[in-house]
């Protein structure tokens, strides 16, 4: 007799599903694999009507400006700035005498602007000794282009001479003196009370509302 063989039927692995790959630590392959589009952020338009960083042209100075800010800004003291302006005048009074032969309207040209850097140069605290220094410093200047003889009468009264004779630069000098300290206290005194507003409302701002 034939023997019949029994086959089991054989069941079908189904396919593994396939896994997806694993990135590594940091995100570097996910970033690889799937690529981010990015979206550019619209650029802010100024009021004028320009966008930022498009034809935006900054500030000019005026070379004025340039020049006094290259300028040399110390501070000095009453004292300090009335020994600035007698030591200047007196030796543009030699320079004077020396090379222009005792040149009156050199001497009053050249008074002013000494005259006006003591005002620039005085310390806030000090500003309002430019005024009284200055005159000082002019009738210290005109001594050698006086030009007196006959002792230290004559001497002085040769320098009450020249003082009447130049009393207009004189003035001059004086009033361009006073209208600099004038405009640099009249402008101390608006930052002192800007400063003591925003401390104002810096503390009111702090205080904790009840």
């Amino acid at each position: 007799m034939e023997q019949h063989r029994t086959r089991t039927p054989q069941r079908r692995q189904a396919p593994a599903p396939e896994q997806a790959p694993v990135a590594p630590r940091g995100g570097v392959a996910g970033a690889a694999a799937a690529p981010v589009a990015v979206a550019d952020a619209p650029v802010a338009a100024k009021p004028g009507g320009r966008a930022a960083g498009q034809g935006a042209h900054p500030g000019r100075v005026a070379p004025f400006v340039l020049a006094l800010r290259r300028f040399p800004d110390p501070r000095l003291t009453g004292i300090g700035a009335g020994l600035f302006a007698v030591a200047a005048m007196f030796l543009l009074g030699c320079l004077d005498q020396l090379l222009l032969d005792g040149s009156e309207p050199a001497y009053g040209l050249l008074f002013l602007p000494v005259s006006a850097l003591t005002a620039l140069w005085v310390r806030p605290a000090d500003l309002v000794t430019a005024p009284i220094s200055v005159p000082i410093a002019f009738a210290v200047g005109v001594v050698p282009i006086a030009g007196g003889t006959g002792g230290f009468g004559g001497q002085a009264m040769a320098v009450v001479t020249a003082l009447a004779v130049q009393a207009g630069w004189l003035y001059g000098g004086t009033l361009v003196a006073g209208l600099i300290a004038t405009v640099r206290k009249v402008r101390q005194m608006r930052e002192r009370q800007r400063h003591l507003a925003r401390a104002a409302a810096a503390q009111g701002a702090r205080r904790p509302r009840s």
